[in-house]
Order: structure tokens, then sequence, then C-alpha cells
């Protein structure tokens, strides 16, 4: 038998189906029950502030990757245990960086040491307004 085989693929679809299923954003909705807003998958580069005592700590900037968004919140991808309070995040917008301030919400393991960071966004910059943030990029 050689070993590519077109019989074996409806395996591979069902396991790939079933995968898919399990990971399901519409099904996760079924069983914890409805949520007060959509959400829409969108996967990005994010880059992450943490803000302590009303200052942002650019030296500690990272960047992650977006999961999935709401009007009002965005969760995000880390590879870490941490989340900090309050950050700020750069999305990549028209030519530059645009950012928002985002309060913390939920961090929640996801296994193979990645953790999601539900973040609810409360502000939007103005990069005048914060010159520290100009040398940032990514």
């Amino acid at each position: 038998m050689p070993l590519f085989s077109r019989k074996k693929e409806p395996a591979v679809q069902s396991f790939i189906l079933s995968l898919l299923n399990q990971n399901c954003h519409a099904l996760h909705e079924r069983l914890e029950g409805p949520r007060f807003e959509g959400r829409v998958n969108v996967t990005m580069v994010v880059m992450v502030v943490p803000v302590e005592e009303q200052k942002p700590l650019v030296r500690r900037a990272f960047t992650a990757i977006s999961k999935e968004f709401s009007s009002s919140g965005v969760a995000i991808v880390i590879d870490r245990p941490y989340g900090p309070d309050e950050v700020l995040l750069g999305f990549r917008w028209r030519g530059g960086i645009s950012w928002v301030r985002a309060k913390a919400k939920h961090l929640n393991p996801m296994g193979g040491g990645f953790y999601q960071l539900g973040l609810r966004m409360t502000e939007r910059l103005h990069t005048p307004d914060h010159p520290e943030l100009a040398k940032l990029t990514f």
C-alpha cells in the first residue's frame, strides 16, 4: 500500500471537521450561553504596552496576536501568564499605528504555554499626545 493514499483523506477530513467543531466560536456560545455582544474572529499582530501608575512602560512593550474582537473588547493570545491590569494596544492603521487604552477582564490558559487575555477597550489615544509611543514599530 502506498504511503500516500486517497483512501486516507476521509479520515483526515473527519478529524479536521471534528477539530473545527470542537473549537467553533458559534458552538461555544451555545454551551456557555449568549454573550452581550457578538464577536468577530480576526487575527493580526498587536503591540501591547503595559501601563502602571498611569504611565506606559514602553521598555516592556511586546507583540501579541489578536483572536477575536467585539465593538469594545479584544482577546489577544500571549505566550506568558502575564496579564497587566491596563495596557495600550497598538494596531497597524493607515500606514501608521493607532493606539487604544484597554483594561484587562480575564486571563485564561489555552494550553501549550499560551494564554488568552481579554481586554475591554476604553479610549482611543491621540499619538501626538504620547510621544513615547512614536518610537515603537512592528
